[in-house]
């Protein structure tokens, strides 16, 4: 095939390739973008078209390409630049004070409400909260793995009931 004859069905079937483009990038101008970066590689690639076959299935292959190419270049690179002049914040030594008490409080209301949890609830729960697997409770407390299941996820729904009261 002469590099007219390529050129001109290049050119014929090309027009398809702009809405597939901005439907990849969902923007304009990036569309325009990747659409001339595939015309421009087909054009440096045309010895590797095979005549007969689907001109229009090989563009759609490259466009794609390129297309997860430039998407995986940007999520490795994912550099901020900020731009703010805050440089006298650096190497500021700030003193952190926990606030103890407030954390106490809300552990002694979830360890309340735990204990507050009918026993039939509070047993499994509390045996998977200490680390133990469904199957190794259903084991403890002689009672099948899927009544064991269901308590515990009751369990967790009284819990973030009662939780969310606090």
């Amino acid at each position: 095939m002469s590099s007219l004859e390529f050129n001109q069905l290049l050119v014929k079937n090309a027009e398809f390739l702009k809405p597939f483009a901005i439907t990849l990038t969902r923007d304009t101008e990036d569309a325009k973008d990747l659409f001339q970066e595939t015309i421009f590689r087909a054009l440096a690639n045309k010895d590797k078209y095979n005549v007969g076959t689907n001109v229009k299935a090989w563009l759609y292959t490259i466009m794609r390409n390129i297309f997860i190419n430039n998407y995986r270049r940007k999520a490795k690179q994912n550099t901020i630049f900020d731009k703010t002049g805050n440089d006298f914040l650096l190497n500021h030594n700030q003193a952190v004070i926990p606030n103890t008490a407030e954390s106490n409080l809300r552990i002694k209301d979830i360890q309340g409400a735990i204990n507050n949890l009918p026993e039939i609830f509070r047993n499994p729960f509390l045996l998977y909260f200490d680390g133990f697997k469904y199957h190794e409770i259903a084991d403890m407390l002689h009672e099948p793995l899927g009544t064991i299941k269901s308590r515990i996820h009751f369990a967790r729904k009284l819990l973030k009931n009662q939780i969310q009261q606090f």
